[in-house]
């Protein structure tokens, strides 16, 4: 094999390693887009969920204070 095949081999290598690793950056980015949508969709439901939580805590804390009330007045 002559230096000049050698090189066209080489170019042709490097051509298609170059176009494997533009394609994984793409695939990469897809899927980093994709993840932070996911995230912000998980974290909205966190709050979401943290905020029932509130307010099953303010109704327990309610009626606790009419117990505490009611064994007052007894």
């Amino acid at each position: 094999m002559s230096i000049d095949e050698r090189l066209e081999r080489l170019t042709e290598r490097h051509e298609a390693l170059t176009q494997t690793v533009e394609f994984m950056v793409a695939e990469n980015r897809d899927r980093d887009k994709r993840w932070d949508k996911r995230m912000g969709e998980i974290m909205q439901a966190i709050a979401s969920l943290l905020h029932v939580a509130e307010i099953h805590q303010q109704r327990l804390n309610e009626h606790d204070d009419r117990l505490d009330n009611l064994d007052r007045k007894q």
